[in-house]
This record gives structure tokens, C-alpha cells and sequence, in this order.
């Protein structure tokens, strides 16, 4: 029989949770994500646990075994154990009454193979006892050891429960899957594509950023784009294409880059400002992540051959981030080049050459400030912002050498 070895699984706290869940005929076991991580030998942030007893049973038994509980989705069956600080879902088995592809109606029930073919895929319904014991009620061990992802039961059933499905499954492809997808989980993704209409924009959007920050992501993007399921939720790709994804990962495991979700997605887009702003509002980015894709497709595409005086002077006045996002998709590209285009090992190592200047830059402080122009003379008034921009532009051109006591010199001579 099958068990597993974590550390986590040792922990006191979790095994007094299991045990205090676990007397009386009722039965708790770790569900999911931490026993499929355990199995491949991957670190396990949550551990989630199932259960027989009905959520008020769970928190009677948890608080006064002296843990805090938490009802974070008591509808559901679902409660937030604090042991020592840890939090641990508990989850009372469930199975599914009434679905409308976003929302499940559940039941709560008894029935461990009831439970697990309610999830998604074989590899998230695995369960493990509090000694480690593995109970593997769909096949989802020779999965795990395969690589193959594989929904339970009917694929189209499945996602008919929930579309954001079709997100999951090139999602967890991406991170765990090997070799060709499951064909039939291929294929009821492609019918069933436009049902993704019916999710939230942050659904859509948290499941493809986990995605794109698989190690990997290219071969699960490539199936996404041959289904029609990537141009259902990213419309801007449809001409622009992913051909850049493979190229920017081999760069990043070459170059040693940090992987950014966000530098992936921009790989895939026009660098169109305005089209950046739809998108941003369309998928519910954050500030933030709005911003980046905005800035990045604003900021010009500096040329390889420049100087390291003018290059100063563009990552002065422009978006550096921005630039860096332009210069690292210009070496992915440049890189692919290389063998069948002689200038392109050139453009490769300007491109690099301003990479690594942008990456140690230091914005210099402009020396003058209003209170400087007001100390010799001027009003205040709007000839106090003309004349700090005149004279921040003369700064720049004159490679930020240009003192303090020149600058307020030219600004007298006017």
C-alpha cells in the first residue's frame, strides 16, 4: 500500500485536527493539492483537509481541541482551522446537486467516492490518512507517475460544472503534465470554449496568471491557442501570436531571469497602449499590473547600437522597467536569429550590452528645484515650472553634467 513521507504530515497540530476529526465514526483526511505535491516530491504550501462531520460537528470538535475556526465558506462545508498560527481548510464531503457552469448547489454526504468524483481531475483526488496511507479511489497515482492530466469521469460533464475547468486544465498541464494532453480533455475544451463567457474577469485572470508562471508554460499555451480557448479570453494574441513563450523561457533559464507572469503575457501582445487599457479593464488587472502592460507598450524600442550616454538618457526620460521588458523580448528574439542571420548576433549583443546598463541604472536627481529658482529672483507662477523643464532637458542633453550653480546661472540669464 501506497504511503507518503512529508514532513508536513508529521506536524502536531495536523495530526491532532485529524485525530480530533477522526473519532466517533467519523473519518478526516488530507484532500488534493498536498498529497499530488507530496507524491511528486514538490514543496506544499496549504494542506487541505476532508471530512465526514457536518461543518457545525467540524468547528464543535476543532474548538475544543482548542483551535480557532474560522467559517469562510460554511455554505459550502468548507471551515478555516488555526492551529499554532497554520491555517488548515476543512471541507465536509460533498457532492454536487445543481450546477450552472460558475456556481455548485452541494449536498453534503459520507461518501469518499461520491467526494472524489465530484473534483476535477484525477491528480486533486487523492487522499492521504494521517499515517500516510494513500487512498486512490480514480487512478489518479498512475496519472501523477505518467504526467498525464485527465478530468474525472466525463470531460464535458466536468466542465459543464464549472468553466473555469477549461482554464484548469491547461493551467495544471502547464505544471504537471508531460507529452500530449488528454485527447478527450482536449476536445471538450475546444466545444465547450465560449462557456468561459459566463466567468468572472478575476477568475479568468488568477487562473492564467498561475499558468504563466509555470516553469513552463509553452506547450499548454500552444494547445490553448490550437483549441481557440486562448483567443476566447485573450482576443489580442489572435494575430500576435505566442511564438516569443518558448524563446523567452530558454532565455530565462539561460540567462538567468527572474520568471515574470507579467513579461510573459506582454510576449504575447501587440505593444499597443490603447489596446493595453482595454485589457486591463476587460480582465480586472490590478493598478499595477495595468500599469506595467500600459508603460511597456508606450515605452519606444530603444536601437542596439546606442551609446551608453544616450542610452542614460533614455532610461531617464522613459518607463525603465519598460525598457528593460522591450530589451529582454528583443534578445528573445534576436536569439532565434542567430543561426541563419549573421546581423542578428550583433543586434544580440548591443541588445545585451544596454540590458545589463538598464539593470544597474541609477536615476541621477535632477540638482534645481522651485524653491532654488524662487531663492534668486523668480515669482511664483507657472514661469517657475516652464523654466525647471527648460532647464531639466538642457541637464539631460548635457549627458545630467550640468552643476547646480550652471543651471541656476542659465536660469538668470533669461
Amino acid at each position: 500500500m501506497k504511503r507518503i513521507d512529508a514532513a508536513w504530515l508529521k506536524d502536531e497540530s495536523l495530526q491532532k485536527l485529524l485525530a480530533v476529526l477522526s473519532t466517533d465514526g467519523e473519518e478526516a483526511r488530507v484532500a488534493g493539492g498536498a498529497v499530488r505535491n507530496a507524491l511528486l516530491s514538490q514543496d506544499v504550501a496549504d494542506v487541505d483537509v476532508a471530512t465526514t462531520t457536518v461543518p457545525d460537528e467540524t468547528i464543535r470538535r476543532a474548538k475544543a481541541a482548542g483551535f480557532k475556526v474560522v467559517p469562510t465558506g460554511y455554505e459550502h462545508g468548507t471551515v478555516t482551522v488555526i492551529a499554532a498560527g497554520k491555517p488548515f481548510e476543512v471541507t465536509t464531503l460533498r457532492a454536487d446537486v445543481e450546477t450552472d457552469g460558475r456556481h455548485a448547489v452541494v449536498q453534503f454526504g459520507r461518501d469518499w467516492n461520491e467526494d472524489a468524483a465530484r473534483r476535477d481531475f484525477t491528480i486533486n483526488a487523492i487522499y492521504a490518512k494521517a499515517d500516510g496511507t494513500i487512498v486512490d479511489l480514480v487512478e489518479g497515482v498512475r496519472d501523477i507517475e505518467t504526467g498525464t492530466l485527465r478530468f474525472i469521469g466525463d470531460a464535458e460533464k466536468r466542465i459543464k460544472e464549472d468553466y473555469l475547468r477549461i482554464l484548469r486544465f491547461f493551467r495544471f498541464f502547464a505544471w504537471y503534465g508531460r507529452g500530449r494532453p488528454d485527447a478527450e480533455g482536449i476536445k471538450a475544451c475546444a466545444r465547450l470554449k465560449d462557456g468561459m463567457r459566463k466567468l468572472s474577469a478575476e477568475r479568468v485572470w488568477a487562473e492564467l496568471k498561475k499558468l504563466l508562471s509555470a516553469s513552463d508554460p509553452s506547450r499548454a499555451l500552444l494547445w490553448m491557442r490550437q483549441t481557440g480557448v486562448l483567443t476566447t479570453i485573450l482576443p489580442e494574441s489572435e494575430k500576435w501570436g505566442i511564438d516569443t513563450i518558448h524563446g523567452l523561457v530558454e532565455a530565462e533559464r539561460a540567462l538567468h531571469w527572474e520568471l515574470d507572469p507579467m513579461l510573459r503575457l506582454a510576449s504575447m501582445l501587440p505593444p499597443d497602449a490603447e489596446r493595453m487599457r482595454e485589457l486591463g479593464k476587460r480582465l480586472r488587472l490590478s493598478l499595477r499590473e495595468a500599469e506595467r502592460l500600459e508603460l511597456w507598450a508606450e515605452t519606444p524600442m530603444p536601437s542596439h547600437g546606442l551609446s551608453e550616454g544616450e542610452f542614460r538618457k533614455t532610461l531617464y526620460l522613459n518607463d525603465v522597467q519598460g525598457l528593460t521588458w522591450r530589451l529582454k523580448l528583443a534578445i528573445v528574439t534576436e536569439r532565434t536569429r542567430v543561426t541563419e542571420d549573421a546581423a542578428a548576433l550583433e543586434k544580440l549583443a548591443g541588445y545585451q550590452r544596454l540590458l545589463k546598463q538598464s539593470q544597474a541604472w541609477e536615476r541621477p536627481q535632477f540638482p534645481v528645484s522651485g524653491k532654488d529658482l524662487l531663492a534668486i529672483g523668480f515669482e511664483p507662477g507657472m514661469e517657475v515650472g516652464k523654466t525647471l523643464s527648460r532647464l531639466e532637458q538642457k541637464w539631460v542633453e548635457s549627458g545630467f553634467a550640468l552643476s547646480k550653480e550652471a543651471l541656476l546661472a542659465e536660469a538668470e540669464s533669461k
